[in-house]
């Protein structure tokens, strides 16, 4: 999150949750550095929740006004923040047990479902490239950031009630690749003063969309050897991404005929929503919605949201993909999937995104074994391989091209939002393209004037 202090008022962009080592996740994801009552707006670029997971506690301490997004975000969030607050209160009684175990108190959860209904009710969804008043001489209009659907750049159009000095800060959020299966490319932004930017991958390059595709093709051999392909994916975005993928390679008839499970409650959720918002599709998803069917839609393909069907994928015989949350496996179902199948050297896990440290995902892609799900140590025989073409981030070429596209002085470059090495990265690449800009990476706790 990113606290602005603009003409005596305060906009506080994004309030996502920490995810990380356990206590330092309670410690920062229950205090803020600031009263949350003191807030003037929220604005909120789109519904992961690293970006919105938090908005529920943010309310809850006393924050009463407006939360901006768009429509999209606004249907993404509400399932995003109840399926949060159902983990909130999971994680809670495990603990308690522990902590009655040893004789110590129990502990309460985060925040509530009924936290995140009351959350919710504070969201005043606006569309893209409509301007709207958030604070007096601030007004923001979102871009189409192509990240997930409904994500945006936030463009905060400034100007000093004292003396009608105008300036433009442009927030990417997180910024998608362009080209996407089923989205709209990210929108160039005019004039802009301040730049705020995401360095998810401000250091790496992606796989090509030929290699990354051969490789897919290579993952899905798994099948016709009979083993089981276990494809750990966000359910809001990347999930999507990879059943279109999926229906593509149907249609071409290049993929193996086998069952396809997506296992996550909220994935299910997520796929609704994504057939309520076609404005946010790119043209040719926008087309094959039309013509032909949902790209979400095959005959092999079974959405599972009930406990004692997800049960029974345990015993299935044969070959099938098995697509559950998370995406980085710290959570959901799909650690089952994980502990019934890493040991079988027949199969494969196939990631298709982000995993960022110390979380399980991480640790199975470094080649770490025995991994420890659920308190037990499994050893990894399973083949493991990364696709990371669908990622919803644009690495650094695509973050730099993204940067050429935006004109106006750009007198201050902000990176975020990115570990200390890609932040660096992007970083020294911005201060080479863009000579005349300040270049700043912040440290969390810093305040930076513009």
């Amino acid at each position: 999150m990113y606290l602005l202090e603009v003409f005596g008022q305060k906009i506080l962009l994004e309030c996502g949750l920490y995810q990380g080592r356990r206590e330092e996740s309670i410690q920062r994801n229950c205090c803020f550095p600031f009263a949350p009552s003191s807030l003037d707006a929220v604005v909120l670029s789109h519904a992961h929740l690293d970006h919105c997971g938090n908005l529920p506690n943010l309310t809850k301490q006393g924050f009463t006004g407006s939360i901006y997004c768009t429509f999209a975000t606004r249907s993404l969030a509400s399932i995003m923040l109840e399926d949060s607050a159902n983990i909130q209160r999971s994680d809670a009684e495990f603990v308690s047990k522990q902590r009655a175990k040893r004789g110590q108190p129990p502990v309460e959860p985060l925040y509530t479902s009924t936290d995140a209904e009351m959350a919710i009710r504070q969201f005043v969804a606006v569309g893209y490239d409509r301007p709207v008043r958030v604070a007096n001489g601030v007004t923001v209009t979102f871009r189409d950031a192509g990240h997930i659907l409904g994500s945006a750049q936030v463009v905060l159009d400034l100007r000093d009630p004292s003396s009608s000095q105008r300036s433009r800060y442009l927030f990417t959020g997180d910024i998608g690749r362009g080209r996407d299966l089923i989205l709209r490319d990210p929108q160039p932004v005019e004039n802009v003063d301040y730049l705020q930017i995401e360095s998810t991958y401000g250091g790496r390059e992606h796989q090509s969309k030929d290699t990354a595709a051969e490789m897919l093709r290579t993952a899905l051999q798994t099948l016709e050897r009979g083993g089981k392909v276990i494809v750990p994916a966000f359910s809001v975005g990347r999930t999507q991404q990879f059943v279109y993928a999926l229906n593509q390679f149907s249609r071409e008839n290049k993929l193996p005929d086998a069952p396809i499970f997506v296992d996550s409650p909220l994935s299910v959720n997520a796929t609704e929503v994504h057939r309520l918002h076609p404005e946010c599709f790119n043209e040719e998803t926008y087309k094959f919605l039309r013509d032909v069917a949902s790209p979400f839609e095959m005959g092999n393909l079974t959405y599972i949201r009930d406990v004692e069907q997800s049960k029974k994928l345990n015993t299935l015989q044969g070959p099938a993909i098995i697509i559950s949350a998370s995406g980085m496996a710290e959570a959901g179902r799909v650690r089952h999937h994980l502990a019934n199948h890493i040991g079988n050297p027949e199969n494969l896990i196939l990631f298709i995104g982000y995993c960022a440290e110390h979380t399980l995902g991480h640790q199975i892609l470094s080649g770490k074994s025995p991994v420890n799900i659920f308190g037990e140590p499994h050893e990894v025989k399973a083949r493991v391989l990364l696709v990371d073409y669908l990622s919803g981030h644009a690495d650094r070429s695509e973050l730099l091209d993204h940067v050429r596209r935006i004109s106006g002085p750009l007198r201050k470059i902000f990176v975020v939002h990115g570990e200390e090495e890609q932040s660096l990265a992007l970083a020294e690449a911005l201060e080479k393209m863009k000579p005349h800009a300040k270049v700043i990476v912040p440290r969390r706790g810093e305040a930076h004037e513009c």
